[in-house]
C-alpha cells in the first residue's frame, strides 16, 4: 500500500479529489482504498500542475461526505 494523500473534498459529479503527496503518479485505473483496505474506487483522472498534482477517484459506490479528510491508499500489486 502506498499513501496517495487526504481527501479534499467530493466533486458535484460524485468523485473524490484529493492532492498527491509524493511521487509517483499512480496510473489511470489504479485501485484506491482506505486505512482498512476497503476498495473506494479508481483513478479517474490527474489534474493539475506537474509538481502538486490532484488526482480525482471514481468511487465504486455511492459515497458521502464522510471520506472528506480521510488518507486514501493505492493497491500495489505485487
Amino acid at each position: 500500500m502506498r499513501r496517495l494523500g487526504k481527501v479534499l473534498h467530493l466533486s458535484k459529479s460524485g468523485n473524490l479529489l484529493l492532492r498527491l503527496e509524493q511521487y509517483p503518479v499512480p496510473i489511470i485505473g489504479a485501485q484506491v482504498c482506505d486505512y482498512k483496505i476497503r476498495s473506494v474506487g479508481v483513478v479517474n483522472n490527474i489534474l493539475g500542475p506537474v509538481k502538486t498534482p490532484y488526482i480525482s477517484i471514481k468511487p465504486v459506490s455511492n459515497v458521502d461526505s464522510a471520506l472528506v479528510g480521510r488518507v486514501l491508499y493505492q493497491v500495489e500489486k505485487d
